[in-house]
Formats: structure tokens, C-alpha cells, sequence
């Protein structure tokens, strides 16, 4: 490598500058090993290891060898590094010791004090053996002995800086491993030097770069220190570190303004607030702009200078990394803020310039994009530069207007001046693209120089973002493009173009609801509308103006006063009608019908009152004001009366409207509510607040494509409804704000009334609301005569005077003087007359109108109540007085309890249902003046008493005790108790045992009467009793009528008393007291009173020689549990009948507990042999045996069934009815036949002596 004579200036080109590596001492020999080491060098990767953290990289290491001189070696204060030697290497082959001392040594130190001299550390010396060489010396020393002087002279305690190549050009296995060794050395050696020196440098440049608060401290001086950092990276290959370099200065830079914006501005930002004399765009075809560095390194460019250069480098970088759409988005970024910077730097810039880079900008941007990617990768990323074109549409629009490219007589002399000034601004085409022929300076100066150029490139730019907006589904931003090229086609005279494109952006800012941009555009569309001679459409989109609360008021009225113009006007054609939509010209607030449920009678009165808020700026006189009305029949519904539709109507009578009207009905019936929350950033370090804002989290939904939806504001035939029913008022006007307008009919056919539709005419012009909405409709109902008869009270309580409310329903029917209703008496029942007895007449609204006495004439089969006069749709109240009889259901059985007349219920049954009271009904037929047809009613009374009656026994005395219940809710005095007998014989005496001749019964109480039953002849007949006593209501002083006596009727049968029976429990012998656990004797001793008589002649009465007898069977139960009975509990005994007939039966039973306990129940029944036909009867001592009987007993469970079993004794007869064999019966005495003697009678048990526990019965 021959050196020359200057050292030249290292080119700075991208991609192509290498680390620098010095070469000393023999050059041929360098240049012989040269392409070998070229070759091998990169080959294999080494790992970088960083500083500060940064996480390794695997490099490839090249280098660009040039001979050694010192010029190479930096002076002090030199930062560049792309000019930094990172390793020097001496070479040689000397073999001869004579040689090296002679030559080699002196050689070495002058290169070794020059390299000190620099303070360089970073050296080699490469020893090259030849084994040619060595044959032809034959006097040679060993080589290690060269190489061991060498190692000693000059490395010192650095022996690894000294390496040995041996047969460099030879291909074997030792020249190999040589190669191998000395190119990881050189590896190493080389990464060392860079870390070392990258990281110095690096020191150097942040010591620098936090010296920018100091006065002297200039930006471009830092720039290119960084930039010289992003040179080494790309020289190495590390494109991301050297892209973060740039990006740090873009970074630097964008704070730096922002601050000076803020009023913290910084001395050297002022040598980039120099005006702007060029704007030729970005230059994006060479990787370095050389001139504009130049101009950043002297510290003479502007801002666009800078701004372009530094985006230059990005765009480099980025495209190496084959990222060309991240160049999109970061010029169309960079184009927008440089605007801005320009604007905070008040930076002096001529009209036109800023527009006519960015164009530039963004045309050179695109087509640099498309010189790295194929037609199929461009379309498939047009989101990614869609925002250029459009950009450049913008901006070349701008120009448009600016030169007069658009206007419609052309550009005039200022125009072509000011033309001619920003195409001297752009200065010749760069050599690069001086061939291309669609460079953008071509296009642009193309578009500047003609009218119709400029509207080919611009419409050409539009449609291409148009579509590509449309491909992407970016309607939105398609339509605002579309937007401004219908305002060109406009300012060209051409509506026609420009109306579809307006319609497009109408439909979308509505359907998204954006006013402003509505307005706007619905201003651009009135004109076009004008231009177009569009009548209908223009006076549509004026009453959207006129009505529109973000124009001023005089162009509100201007665009009212175009509409009230056009209806002045005489009409081309009579009877033609412009309809319009009445949402812009005036809403509906609220509706009120009178009366307020909405419901009247043929022939009735109803008005609609309308408030409706008129949106236009002036009063407005309006011709009429119509409500089609649409009358429907439904089957039955014409029967429906007025208390039925009131249930359904509102109460009120007010329909209330949307209070606003909804000018984006779309926006607002598509799109959810914003959710707008808080956003706030801290800084890590301090936690101190550094950004704040509000985000929206549903914005994708906000902001979604809307396509499917109608057409809004678009101009549509509303089709008028034309019908028989309406509501019409006349000259009406409407002043701005709130009207109250009151439409009054008169109801004729009955039937459903919906109003449909509301039109307002002003002449020819129809505003029409095509559907009110909600529901608003009123009914005419024709009504029957109807009668209905309730009780006041919640039930109607027999015998006393209860008030009955009559309601007359006169419907279509006008009762005249004389109708009366006629009313059939009831034996029960009877209607009481007074003279006081008035009526009262309302209207159907109920509103009172009039009141009448009533007159009540009672016969004995008719009642007849004379009606006052009373029109049509009227009610007549009033109030009449029944009293029905009482009476208690007749009870024909016996009963020694109460409640002989329903079933026997337990306590707790009888806490949780209260005893209902007993109902009698009455039928009443009434004819009414208005049908030929009776009416049949029932009135439902409740007996308020509940009695029952009770055989109570004495031995063989007799009392019958009557209980009184009341079940109502009143007090009640009760007086003059009886008790007959209504049977023939007169036997039987009655002997009442009552004292009080008055008592009051409260609610639920009951109150109890006993007389004694005597009789003169044997047995006694049966008893036919019949209970009366007299009530009255305790709260009322002086009834006006008299009332009758509450009466209620039984009979009792075979009262007397047959058998006496008598038990007896003795302690066991030799003990004074029973004791618990022990077995005591029981006797029972049963005594049949009378002789033989006519009841005991049955089944079980057996005749002997000299006497008659009949079975009885006993049973010995203890329902309380005191007692255990041992052995047999039942047994059949045969009972003579005869008077004091004796039988005594003996048994043991066990006492429980201690105390003072009441003796077991002793029960007696017939027993009655079964008589079978087809089957042998037993004897009764099997039946006995087996313990299997039937009990025919009456509905009081008296026998206690389950301690029937746990004893043994009786059982029911499933058992024997499955075997198929026949069965005894059982026949329970009647009450009163039997008298037990023992009855409360008590026995003393102590307790056991070895009893721990003792337990007390206490009954």
C-alpha cells in the first residue's frame, strides 16, 4: 500500500467508512498477507460487551488498514473518531540478529515513542515466520530467539503484544492455527480500543452536553460530537444505536423550542430564527447531505436546514433497517411540527413557503418510500402513507388559492408575482433527480404554472386520497377531502360536482354528531342547493340554518326570511306543496288533554292543548296548524266504560315530548355515552405530577365506521295523511320559544282516537311532523245503563241494619221523573225506608252535580225506589238500609263438646284460623226503567254469632250449657236468653241457671248459659231445645226499628245415664302412700243404674234364665302418661241389666312420677257380635284373646289409638281384614250414659327412697 504524499481527508459515505488500523515496518510484507487478512477478519463475530449496563452485541469487525504516518495520530482536543487510528501494528520478518540490531530495533523504537508521544496504548507486532527464508540462512539463530529479543525490548510486562504468523501464505494445518490466534488477538485488541475510546468519548460528550445550561454552549457543536458517535455506530454496523444518536438530537432540539415557546429560550436558538430564503424540501436521495451539514457545522442554517438534515440521517437508518413505514410516520410527524416550531420561533417565512416544502417534503418522502418497496407492499400499507398524500393535497390546495389557481378569472399580476417568487425560492433541481420526470419539483412548478395544470394535479392528488381513505376504511377522512374539493369545484362554478361530495360530508358529521362541522356544511350546501336551483333542498337545508344555535342571528334570519320569501310568493302550479321536515322548523314539548284521562262520551267535549317551541328567530305566521287523527274500531272496545278506560288512561292527561330536539338523531341513538376518566403521569424518581389529562376509553366505539345507517338531512318526500278525522286551528303565531296552541272537538262515533300526524302550512310550504311520538290518543265510549249494588262495609252482618250503597250508571240512557227501580222482596230479608234517604248525581268526571231526595215505597212483594232525574252519562248514588233475620243452622246431632257443628280441631289449629263466620245469601231481582229484563243480585250476610251447645252430667242429673261466640268485629248486648222445648211431650222441664239479664259479648269473646234438664217419666223423651236471646250493638243507644232475637235449634236423645262408672288406685299393702315404681292395684267398678229399657234392646243384649245381659267392653287408658297400666288394658265383660247391676275389674298399674296424680281414663263401648252369612263366628273369648276389634266410634277421637297399642290392647282390624275373617264392633256409648264417678279425682305418689332424681307431676 504505497502512502502519498498529503494525507487526504477521510470521505464520510455511510455504510462504507471502517475502523482505521495503522501499519509500520515492512509493507511489502503487509501487502502479501493483505487479501488473506481482508478475508478472514469479519468472519467470525465477537461479543461487545458495553458499559453502563448496556446489554451485548455480537459484531462483525472490519477494518481499513492504511500505511502508518504520523499525521494519522490525533491531535489533542480532536473528537472525530471516524479519523481515530484504533490500533497500530507493526510487521516484520526479520530472521537475523544482525539485522534486527542493525535496523529492526531502531525502527521499532521510533515507532514505539511516536505512538507514546500521542499517548497511544493500543499497538501489536506481528512477527512473520518463513520457513524459505529460514533454509537459505543457514548461520540464523532460532526464531524464538528474534522473537524473545523483541518481547524484551518493547513489550515489557505486555507479552501478548507480540505475536508470531507463521507461513502466512502457506495452506497447512500450522499456518492455520497461526491465523486463528493472531486474528483473535487482533479481535480482541480492537474491541478493546473501541470500548476504551467509545467510552471516553462518550464521557466527553454527556460532560459536554450538560454543560447547555452554560451562555457559551452552542447546539450545532454538540450535533455533530453525537453525530460523530452515530458515525462510529454505523461504521460498525450498530444501525439502532446510531439511529438513537439522532433521534436523541431530534429530541434535544424539540425541548429546546418547546422551552423557548414558554419564554425560556436559549442565545443560540437565535442562528435559527434567520427568515426562510429556501424551501427545496427534503433531500432523501444520498445518504448525507453534505452541504446542509456544512451549513450545520458553521452554525449558518435555519431551521428547515436542520430539520431536514437531521430527518435525512433518519430516514438512512431507517430504511437500512427496512423500516420505510416508520419514514412515513415520522415525516408526516416531522412536517406538522416544524410548522409549529416555525410558528414559535417567529420565524420569518414568505406566504406560500412553508406550503410549498411540505409539499416537497412529502411528495420526495413517497417517492423514496416506493424506490425501496414493490407496488404490492405500497398498497398493502397505505394506511401508512395515506396521511402524506393527503397532506400534500392540503398543502398544494393552499398554493392553489394563494397564486390564484382557483379563483374564477385566474391569477392577476400580484398572483403571478407572488408565483414567480416561491419557485425562486425553490433554486434549481438537484442533480439527483434532474432526470426523473415525475420529480416533485417538476410537479409542483408544473402545478404553478397554468390553471388547468394546477386543477389536474389536484384533483388527481384528491381522488388518489379519496380512494386510498376509502380502501383503509377511513371514511371520515375521506369525506373531509371530498369536503374540500366540493368547495373547489364551488369557487370553479361547478355545484353540480360539488353536491355529492357536500351530501357525503353531511351525512357523516351528522350521523357522528359534530355541529360545527354540520353548520358548515350545510352553508356550503345551501349555496350549492341556490346555485343549482334545488327549491325544495334549498328551503330544507334554510330551516336547518335558520334553526341552528351556532350561527349568528342575522344569518339565522336571513335564512328564515329566504323561507318566508318563498311562501309569499304566488306558486308556479296551484295546489302545489313543498313539504318540509317540521324537526327543524319548531318540536313538541308537551300535550295535554282535557278531560285529563282522555276519555269521553258521545256527544262529550274534548280539547288538545299543544305547547310547541318554534326554533326559528322571528314570529312566524302560520296559515294553520293540522292533526291527522286516525279513528280505529276494535273488536268490543266501543262497549268500554268510562271506569274501565280510566284504569288505563293516564291520570294526568300530559304527554310530554323529548325536551330538546335531537339534531344528530343517529349519533345519538348509535353511539354510547363518552366514558371519560382522569389521567394523571408521576415521575419515577420524585413522584411529582408530569402530565395530566382526560382519556377516553371507548373511543373505538365513538369513532367507528357508521355506513349502514339512512341517509340524514337528505331531502325526502314526507308523505301528507289525508282523512275524514282532524283537528284544525287557524291563523295562528308562532313567536320564538314556547306556543300553547288548543285544538277543541266534539266526540261523535265511538272508537279509538290516535293522533298521527302534525302539519303546519305557511302558503305553499307544508312543515310536517310525519309520526308523534309517544303515544297520544283519546277515546269516545258509548255505555250502557248499568246497576251495581255493594255493601259499605267490608261484609254485610245479619240481624241488624246494614247499609247497601246503590250506584246507577245512567250510560246513554236519560232517566226521566217517574223511572223507579222495582225490587222484589225476601221473607229473610227486609229493606228499611226513611224518610231522609237522598241521592246523589255526578257527572262521568265525577265531579258532583246535583243532589235529590229519594223516596222508598215498600209492599209486601215489591219495593219500589223512585229515581231522580239524571241526564245522559251521569251517576246516581245512593244509600239504603237491609236487615236480614238471624238465624244458626239447626244442629242435629248431640254433642258433649263445643263446636258441635265443626270438626274438632287441635289448640294450636285453633290459635292460627280464627273460626269463620257462617253466610246466608239473598237473592233480590230488580227491574230497571231501561230494560226490559230483570237484574238479579245477592247480597252475602254473616251471622256474627258462632253457638254451640253441651250435655253436662251430675250422676244422674242433667244440665244443658249453651255457648255464644262472637265473630265479628263490634260489641254486642245480649238480654232475655230462652231456652225451649219445641217437642210434644211435656216431660221435660227446663230450669234456667242464669242470672244476668244482660251481658256484653266483646269481639271473639264468648259468653256461656245453663239450665238443668228434668223430667217426670223414665226414661226422659228426647229434648227438642231452641236458643234465643235478644242482641242489639253495644254502640248504638236506640235503634230505629226493632230487632229480632237470635235463635238457634237442637235436640238431644238417650241423655240418661245407664252406667256409673268408678275407679279406684289403693297403695300396696303395708305402705301408706304409693310410690313411684311400684305396682299399685286399680279396681274399676262399673253399676248399671236403671233396669232393663227400650235402648238397650240390640245385637249385644243376651237373655238368661233369669235375667238379661250385654256385653260391654272396658279399657283402661292414660292419655297424660302418669301411669303404666300392667297386663291386659281392655277386656268384655257381660252386664246384667238390672238396676244396680255391679261389675268390678282388678288390674296393677305403675306410677311414673311423684306427685299428686289424676287416676287413668276409664271408657266403656258396646260390643256387638258381627253376623256373617258366610263364614263361622267365632267366641268371643277368641276375639278377646286375639285383641283385634272394631270401633265404631262417633268423630271425637276419645280413644287415644297409639296408647291403645303400646299396651296391647286394642288394635285396629287391618290384621284380621287381610286374613279374611270376620269382626266384632265396637259401639260407643252416647254422652251422658255413662258418668264417671272418678273424674278429678287425685292420688298422692311419693317418690322412691333410692330415686337420685326426683320428678314432680303437677297437673
Amino acid at each position: 500500500m504505497d502512502a502519498a504524499e498529503e494525507p487526504l481527508p477521510p470521505v464520510i459515505y455511510t455504510m462504507e467508512n471502517k475502523p482505521i488500523v495503522t501499519c509500520a515496518g515492512d509493507q511489502n510484507l503487509f501487502t502479501s498477507v493483505y487479501p488473506t487478512l481482508s478475508q478472514q477478519l469479519p468472519r467470525e463475530p465477537m461479543e461487545w460487551r458495553r458499559s453502563y449496563g448496556r446489554a451485548p452485541k455480537m459484531i462483525h469487525l472490519e477494518s481499513n488498514f492504511v500505511q502508518f504516518k504520523d499525521e494519522l495520530l490525533p491531535k489533542e482536543g480532536n473528537r472525530a473518531l471516524l479519523t481515530f487510528p484504533f490500533l497500530h501494528i507493526y510487521w516484520t520478518e526479520c530472521c537475523d540478529t544482525e539485522v534486527y540490531k542493525a535496523t529492526v530495533k531502531d525502527d521499532l523504537t521510533k515507532w514505539q515513542n511516536v505512538l507514546k508521544a500521542h499517548s497511544s496504548v493500543d499497538w501489536l507486532i506481528v512477527v512473520v515466520e518463513n520457513d524459505a527464508k529460514k533454509k537459505n540462512k543457514t548461520n540464523i539463530l532460532p526464531r524464538t530467539s528474534i522473537v524473545d529479543k523483541i518481547r524484551n525490548d518493547f513489550c515489557n510486562k505486555q507479552s501478548d503484544r507480540c505475536v508470531v504468523l507463521s507461513d502466512p501464505l502457506k495452506d497447512s494445518s500450522r499456518t492455520q492455527e497461526s491465523w486463528n490466534a493472531f486474528l483473535t488477538k487482533l479481535r480482541t485488541l480492537l474491541l478493546m480500543s473501541f470500548t476504551k475510546n467509545l467510552g471516553k468519548f462518550e464521557d466527553d460528550m454527556r460532560t459536554l452536553r450538560e454543560k447547555r445550561t452554560e451562555p457559551g454552549w452552542s447546539f450545532c457543536d454538540y450535533f455533530m460530537v453525537q453525530e460523530e458517535l452515530a458515525f462510529v455506530f454505523e461504521m460498525l454496523q450498530q444501525l439502532e444505536d446510531a439511529l438513537v444518536q439522532y433521534d436523541e438530537l431530534d429530541a434535544l432540539f424539540s425541548q429546546y423550542v418547546v422551552n423557548f415557546g414558554a419564554g425560556d429560550g436559549a442565545n443560540w436558538l437565535t442562528f435559527f430564527c434567520q427568515p426562510v430564503k429556501s424551501w427545496n424540501g427534503l433531500v432523501l436521495r444520498k445518504p448525507i447531505d453534505m452541504e446542509k451539514r456544512e451549513l450545520i457545522q458553521k452554525q449558518e442554517a435555519t431551521l428547515l436546514d436542520l430539520r431536514s438534515y437531521l430527518f435525512a440521517r433518519q430516514c438512512t437508518l431507517l430504511l437500512f433497517l427496512q423500516r420505510p413505514w416508520e419514514v412515513a410516520q415520522r415525516a408526516l410527524e416531522l412536517l406538522h411540527s416544524c410548522v409549529q416550531e416555525l410558528k414559535l420561533l417567529e420565524v420569518s417565512v414568505p406566504p406560500g413557503a412553508l406550503d410549498c416544502w411540505v409539499f416537497l417534503s412529502c411528495l420526495e418522502v413517497l417517492q423514496r418510500i416506493e424506490g425501496c418497496c414493490d407496488r404490492a407492499q405500497m398498497d398493502s400499507n397505505i394506511a401508512h402513507t395515506v396521511g402524506l398524500w393527503s397532506y400534500a393535497t392540503e398543502k398544494l390546495k393552499a398554493l392553489g388559492y394563494l397564486c390564484g389557481l382557483v379563483s374564477e378569472k385566474g391569477p392577476d399580476s400580484e398572483d403571478l408575482n407572488r408565483t414567480v417568487d416561491l419557485l425562486a425560492g425553490l433554486g434549481a433541481e438537484r442533480p439527483e433527480t434532474a432526470n426523473t420526470a415525475q420529480s416533485p419539483y417538476k410537479k409542483l412548478k408544473e402545478a404553478l404554472s397554468s390553471v388547468e395544470a394546477f386543477e389536474k394535479h389536484y384533483l388527481d392528488l384528491s381522488h388518489a386520497t379519496i380512494e386510498m381513505y376509502t380502501s383503509i376504511g377511513r371514511t371520515r377522512s375521506a369525506k373531509l377531502v371530498g369536503k374540500d374539493l366540493a368547495e373547489f369545484y364551488m369557487r370553479k362554478k361547478s355545484p353540480q360536482k360539488a353536491e355529492i361530495y357536500l351530501q357525503g360530508a353531511l351525512k357523516n358529521y351528522l350521523a357522528e354528531g359534530w355541529a360545527l362541522p354540520v353548520t358548515h356544511t350545510r352553508k356550503q350546501l345551501a349555496g350549492c342547493h341556490k346555485h343549482l336551483g334545488q327549491v325544495e333542498d334549498y328551503l330544507q337545508t334554510s330551516s336547518s340554518l335558520a334553526s341552528d344555535p351556532h350561527l349568528t342571528e342575522e344569518e339565522r334570519k336571513y335564512f328564515c326570511q329566504e323561507i318566508l320569501s318563498f311562501a309569499s310568493r304566488q306558486p308556479d302550479s296551484p295546489g302545489h306543496r313543498v313539504t318540509l321536515p317540521m324537526r327543524a322548523f319548531a318540536y313538541l314539548r308537551d300535550l295535554r288533554f282535557t278531560p285529563p284521562n282522555a276519555v269521553v262520551h258521545v256527544g262529550g267535549g274534548l280539547s288538545v292543548e299543544l305547547t310547541m317551541c318554534s326554533q326559528m328567530p322571528v314570529p312566524v305566521q302560520l296559515e294553520q296548524i293540522v292533526i291527522s287523527v286516525h279513528f280505529s274500531v276494535e273488536k268490543n272496545s266501543y262497549r268500554k266504560t268510562a271506569e274501565w278506560l280510566t284504569k288505563h288512561k293516564t291520570s294526568n292527561g300530559l304527554i310530554t315530548f323529548p325536551l330538546e330536539p335531537a339534531p344528530f338523531p343517529a349519533a345519538q341513538d348509535g353511539c354510547p355515552a363518552l366514558e371519560l376518566y382522569e389521567m394523571f403521569e408521576r415521575s419515577p424518581s420524585d413522584n411529582s405530577l408530569t402530565t395530566t389529562g382526560i382519556l377516553c376509553r371507548n373511543v373505538h366505539m365513538l369513532l367507528r365506521r357508521q355506513e349502514s345507517g339512512p341517509a340524514l338531512d337528505v331531502p325526502s318526500t314526507v308523505a301528507l295523511e289525508d282523512g275524514a278525522h282532524v283537528l284544525k286551528c287557524s291563523d295562528v303565531t308562532l313567536q320564538p320559544g314556547a306556543n300553547t296552541i288548543t285544538f277543541r272537538t266534539q266526540a261523535q262515533e265511538p272508537g279509538t282516537y290516535t293522533l298521527r300526524q302534525l302539519c303546519a302550512s305557511l302558503g305553499p310550504v307544508w312543515f310536517v311532523l310525519p309520526h308523534i311520538y309517544p303515544l297520544a290518543q283519546y277515546d269516545v265510549y258509548c255505555q250502557e245503563p248499568q246497576l251495581r249494588v255493594e255493601p259499605l262495609a267490608d261484609s254485610l252482618l245479619a240481624g241488624i241494619p246494614q247499609k247497601v250503597k246503590f250506584t246507577v250508571t245512567t250510560g246513554h240512557y236519560t232517566v226521566k221523573n217517574g223511572d223507579s227501580l222495582q225490587l222484589s222482596n225476601v221473607e229473610a230479608m227486609l229493606i228499611l225506608c226513611h224518610a231522609e234517604n237522598r241521592a246523589v248525581i255526578y257527572s262521568n268526571t265525577r265531579e258532583k252535580a246535583s243532589d235529590a231526595s229519594l223516596r222508598v215505597q215498600s209492599s209486601d212483594k215489591v219495593t219500589s225506589i223512585s229515581l231522580p232525574a239524571a241526564p245522559a252519562y251521569h251517576v246516581i248514588e245512593f244509600e239504603l238500609e237491609v236487615l236480614s233475620l238471624p238465624s244458626a243452622p239447626v244442629t242435629a246431632g248431640e254433642s258433649n263438646e263445643l263446636g258441635v257443628t265443626e270438626p274438632p280441631r287441635k289448640h294450636k289449629d285453633m290459635q292460627k284460623a280464627d273460626p269463620c263466620m257462617a253466610t246466608t245469601d239473598h237473592k233480590v231481582s230488580i227491574d230497571c226503567p231501561w230494560s226490559i229484563y230483570s237484574t238479579i243480585i245477592v247480597l252475602t250476610f254473616s251471622i256474627p254469632f258462632r253457638t254451640t251447645h253441651a250435655l253436662l252430667s251430675a250422676g244422674t242429673r242433667k244440665y244443658v250449657q249453651v255457648c255464644v261466640q262472637n265473630l265479628s268485629e263490634l260489641d254486642f248486648r245480649l238480654s232475655d236468653s230462652n231456652l225451649t222445648n219445641t217437642g210434644a211431650s211435656a216431660d221435660l222441664q227446663l230450669a234456667p241457671l242464669n242470672t244476668e239479664p244482660q251481658q256484653r259479648i266483646c269481639p271473639q269473646q264468648s259468653v256461656f248459659f245453663v239450665w238443668e234438664l228434668t223430667w217426670t217419666r223414665e226414661p226422659p223423651p228426647p229434648l227438642r231445645g231452641r236458643f234465643s236471646v235478644g242482641f242489639c250493638p253495644a254502640s248504638e243507644a236506640q235503634l230505629s226499628v226493632s230487632l229480632k232475637p237470635y235463635t238457634y235449634e237442637f235436640h238431644l236423645d238417650n241423655f240418661f245415664t245407664l252406667y256409673s262408672v268408678k275407679a279406684e288406685i289403693l297403695p300396696p299393702v303395708g305402705t301408706e302412700h304409693c310410690r313411684t315404681g311400684s305396682l299399685c292395684p286399680l279396681e274399676v267398678t262399673i253399676t248399671r243404674l236403671p233396669g232393663l229399657l227400650e235402648v238397650d234392646r240390640d245385637d249385644a243384649l243376651t237373655e238368661a234364665d233369669e235375667y238379661f245381659s250385654t256385653k260391654l267392653l272396658y279399657e283402661v287408658v292414660d292419655n297424660s302418661s302418669n301411669w303404666a297400666v300392667c297386663g291386659k288394658s281392655s277386656g268384655v265383660i257381660s252386664m246384667p241389666v238390672a238396676a244396680q247391676a255391679t261389675h268390678r275389674v282388678h288390674m296393677e298399674v305403675m306410677p311414673l312420677f311423684a306427685g299428686y296424680l289424676p287416676l287413668p281414663d276409664v271408657r266403656l263401648f258396646k260390643y256387638l257380635p258381627h253376623h256373617s252369612a258366610h263364614s263361622s263366628q267365632p267366641d268371643a273369648d277368641s276375639w278377646i284373646e286375639n285383641d283385634s276389634l272394631s270401633v265404631d266410634k262417633h268423630g271425637d277421637d276419645q280413644l287415644d289409638s297409639s296408647s291403645v297399642r303400646s299396651r296391647g290392647s286394642v288394635h285396629s282390624a287391618s290384621s284380621s281384614e287381610l286374613k279374611g275373617l270376620p269382626m266384632p264392633r265396637l259401639q260407643a256409648l252416647p254422652p251422658g250414659q255413662v258418668f264417671n264417678a272418678s273424674t278429678g279425682t287425685q292420688v298422692l305418689v311419693v317418690p322412691s327412697k333410692d330415686d337420685h332424681v326426683l320428678e314432680v307431676s303437677v297437673t
